[in-house]
C-alpha cells in the first residue's frame, strides 16, 4: 500500500492541519472564506486519517477498506470545489454564499453517493483493490476526475487573470503560491488515475504536502486570508464618506457609489480602470478634482506618509447647482516596507463648515452685542467726561472776554502802562492754553469712543502699545471709576513700551469689560484700588496682562465654567457674555489665552497671556504719567 515513512508523513500533516484550524479559530469569527478554508482543512485530515486507517486494518479485511476508502472521496471529491469558492470569494470579496454557487456541490455529492453505493452497480470501482495495479475504475470515477482537473484549472486561471489585470506584486505572489499548490496535486492525481507512473494511493494525499506548503506561506506570510482586494465592497457602499483603493500603479480596485458625487461626470472612472484615464475627460472641474487626486497619490508615495487636502466640488441637488466641500486624505498600504496600494477617503465636510461659519458669525453677533452694551454704559459717563472741560473752555471764554472789555476800557487812559497791558496779554494767554488743554482733552474722549464704537475690521497686522490702550481705557472709565470710588493703578514691570499687533478697540473692550466688573465687585469699605499689572512671564515665554481687584471674589462654582460657558455671579444683572465673549477676543485676535486665578489677599484676578513672539518692545519715548 504505502512505506511506513510515508504513514509518518501523514501523521504530521494531520498534527499541522488541527493546529491550523485551533489557531484560525481562536483568532476570532471566522469570515466566509476562513470557513471555506477550513472545511477544505478538515476534509483533508479526514482524507489523510482514512489513508492511516487503511494501513492499519487488516489486509484481508476488505469490507473495512472499502468503508476507508469511500471516506477518501470526502475530500478528494469536495476539496478542488472548495478551492475554487475559496478563489471565487476572493477576488470578488464576499461575505455571503450565493445560492448560484451551491450548484457545484451536485458532482461531488453524486460522486460520493456513487461510491458508497458502487457494490450495487459498479460504476465507480469496477474491481475495487487497494493497489493501484489491480483497481479498475468505472465511468463515474473518470466523470469525477475530469470535474475536479476543471475545477483546479479554473481556480488557477480566475487567481493569476486578477493579479495580473491588478498588477500588484502581493496579489501576484498570493496567486503564484496558491497556483503552484492547486496544480502539484491535480498533475499528482492526474498520473495516477491514468497510471502514467506507477504511484500508491497515498501519492495524492502527499503531494498535497506541496499544497499545505505554498497556501500557508501564502495565508501566514503573504495574509492571504486576510486581505479582501476590493477592500469590503458592501461596507464601503453603506458608508457615507467617499472611498477608493487603487493598486501602486493606479488601477482602481474599487470604490463605493458616493464617489461619483465627487467624480460623478469622469466616465473612465471605473474599477479596472487607471485614474490617468480620467484626466482625458473633457470636463474641467472633474479633471481639477482627479488631478488634484493624482498629485496627492504622488506625494503620498513620496512622502511615505498620509496626504490630506480640500477639495470644493458642484453637484446639482434639487434641481439647483450645490457647492460641496470634501477633505481627501490619502493613506499608502505599506507591507513589508513597500508600497503596494492607496486607500483614498473623501469626507463630505460641507455641514462642518457651515456649522463654523455659523459659529463664527454668531461670535461675531456677540461680540457686537457686548460692544454696543459697553457703549450703553459709556454714554452715561461720557456726559460727565466731557463736562469739566466744556465748563473749562466756557470759563475760559468768560474770563477772555472780560479781560477784553477791560482792554477796550482802558484805551486812552494815560495810568495804564505798557506793563499793564502785558500782564493782560500774558493772563490771556494763560487761559487760552487752559481752552488748549481742555480741547485737547475733549478730543482724546471723542477719540477713544469714535474707536470703539466704529465697527471697522483693522489688519492683524496693525501695531498699537499697551501705554496708547491705557490710557483710551482710563478715558473711557474715568467717570465709572469715581462714581465706583475706585482708583485705577498701572504696575508695568517691562523695561520699554510694549507693542501689540491687532485692533486697539478689541483688547479695549475686554480690558473696560474686566475693570468694569472689579468696579462692580468692590466691597463696602475695602479697598478700592484696581490694579493693571504688565509681566513677562518668563515660564510661559508670554507676556501677562492682568487686571487685579480685591473685591469679592468668584464663587467656585463659576470659576470652574469661566470661558467655557457663559456664566456670571451677577444674577439677573449680568449675562455672562462679556468673560466669555473676551476670551474668544484674545484666542481669536491675538493668538493669547485667558485665565482667571483668586487674589490672596481677596478678590479677583484675570489675566491676558499674549505669545512673546507676538509683541514688540520699544525704547518709551516719554515717561507714562
Amino acid at each position: 500500500m504505502f512505506s511506513d515513512t510515508i504513514m509518518v508523513i501523514l501523521c504530521l500533516c494531520v498534527v499541522v492541519i488541527f493546529a491550523f484550524i485551533i489557531r484560525t479559530v481562536r483568532n476570532g469569527k471566522p469570515h466566509l472564506i476562513h470557513k471555506i478554508y477550513l472545511t477544505a482543512s478538515v476534509l483533508l485530515a479526514i482524507w489523510m486519517l482514512s489513508l492511516i486507517a487503511m494501513k492499519l486494518t487488516d489486509p484481508a479485511n476488505t469490507i473495512m477498506l472499502y468503508v476507508w476508502d469511500a471516506l477518501v472521496y470526502l475530500g478528494c471529491g469536495t476539496i478542488s470545489t472548495l478551492c475554487l469558492l475559496t478563489v471565487l470569494v476572493f477576488t470578488k470579496g464576499l461575505e455571503r454564499m450565493p445560492k448560484s454557487y451551491y450548484w457545484l456541490f451536485v458532482v461531488p455529492v453524486i460522486v460520493n453517493l456513487a461510491v458508497w453505493t458502487n457494490p450495487l452497480h459498479h460504476l465507480f470501482y469496477r474491481v475495487f483493490s487497494v493497489d493501484i495495479n489491480q483497481v479498475v475504475f468505472g465511468p463515474i470515477l473518470y466523470l469525477s476526475g475530469l470535474y475536479i482537473f476543471t475545477q483546479f484549472g479554473f481556480s488557477i486561471f480566475y487567481l493569476v487573470r486578477f493579479a495580473v489585470k491588478s498588477q500588484n506584486r502581493l496579489f501576484m505572489k498570493q496567486a503564484a503560491l496558491f497556483a503552484i499548490g492547486s496544480l502539484v496535486p491535480a498533475v499528482v492525481n492526474l498520473l495516477t488515475t491514468l497510471r502514467i507512473f506507477h504511484l500508491t494511493i497515498a501519492a495524492t494525499p502527499i503531494s498535497l504536502i506541496v499544497t499545505m506548503a505554498c497556501h500557508g506561506l501564502a495565508i501566514f506570510h503573504f495574509h492571504f486570508l486576510d486581505i479582501k482586494p476590493l477592500a469590503m465592497q458592501r461596507v464601503l457602499d453603506w458608508i457615507s464618506d467617499c472611498y477608493l483603493i487603487t493598486t501602486e500603479s493606479g488601477l482602481i480596485l474599487g470604490f463605493n457609489q458616493p464617489l461619483l458625487a465627487v467624480f460623478g461626470a469622469c466616465k473612465s472612472l471605473r474599477e479596472n480602470g487607471f485614474l490617468s484615464d480620467c484626466l482625458k475627460d473633457e470636463d474641467l472641474q472633474n479633471c481639477s478634482a482627479m488631478y488634484n487626486l493624482i498629485s496627492s497619490i504622488e506625494a503620498s508615495r513620496t512622502a511615505k506618509s498620509n496626504v490630506s487636502y480640500e477639495q470644493p466640488v458642484q453637484v446639482i441637488q434639487n434641481d439647483e447647482l450645490t457647492r460641496l466641500a470634501y477633505m481627501a486624505e490619502v493613506t499608502p498600504l505599506i507591507i513589508e516596507e513597500r508600497i503596494q496600494g492607496f486607500v483614498v477617503i473623501f469626507k463630505d465636510i460641507t455641514k462642518i463648515k457651515e456649522s463654523m461659519q455659523r459659529l463664527q458669525d454668531s461670535h461675531i453677533r456677540m461680540m457686537e452685542q457686548e460692544r454696543l452694551a459697553s457703549l450703553g454704559q459709556m454714554a452715561g459717563g461720557l456726559a460727565h467726561n466731557l463736562k469739566t472741560p466744556i465748563m473749562s473752555i466756557s470759563g475760559s471764554a468768560t474770563a477772555m472776554e472780560n479781560l477784553v472789555v477791560e482792554c477796550e476800557a482802558s484805551l486812552g487812559d494815560s495810568e495804564v502802562t505798557p506793563s499793564d497791558y502785558r500782564e493782560i496779554y500774558a493772563e490771556m494767554r494763560d487761559w487760552l492754553d487752559k481752552t488748549r488743554e481742555a480741547c485737547a482733552y475733549m478730543s482724546d474722549i471723542i477719540s477713544a469712543v469714535k474707536g470703539q464704537a466704529a465697527n471697522v475690521t483693522v489688519s492683524e497686522s496693525a501695531e498699537f502699545s499697551l501705554d496708547d490702550l491705557l490710557r483710551r481705557v482710563s478715558l473711557l472709565l474715568r467717570h465709572e471709576l469715581l462714581s465706583g470710588g475706585c482708583k485705577l493703578q498701572i504696575e508695568d514691570h517691562m523695561e520699554g513700551e510694549v507693542f501689540l499687533h491687532g485692533d486697539i478697540n478689541n483688547l479695549v473692550q475686554v480690558v473696560n469689560n474686566l475693570i468694569s466688573n472689579a468696579i462692580d465687585a468692590q466691597l463696602p469699605g475695602g479697598d478700592h484700588t484696581i490694579t493693571i499689572g504688565i509681566a513677562r512671564n518668563a515660564e510661559a515665554q508670554a507676556l501677562d496682562l492682568t487686571v487685579r481687584d480685591r473685591g469679592v471674589g468668584v464663587p467656585p462654582e463659576i470659576a470652574g465654567k469661566l470661558f467655557r460657558q457663559m456664566v456670571t455671579s451677577k444674577g439677573t444683572r449680568g449675562t455672562g457674555l462679556g468673560i466669555y465673549i473676551s476670551n474668544a477676543v484674545i484666542r481669536g485676535k491675538f493668538d493669547g489665552t485667558m485665565w482667571y486665578q483668586a487674589n490672596p489677599p481677596g478678590g479677583s484676578i484675570f489675566g491676558m497671556s499674549f505669545p512673546i513672539g507676538n509683541i514688540t518692545i520699544k525704547e518709551r519715548k516719554q515717561l507714562r504719567n
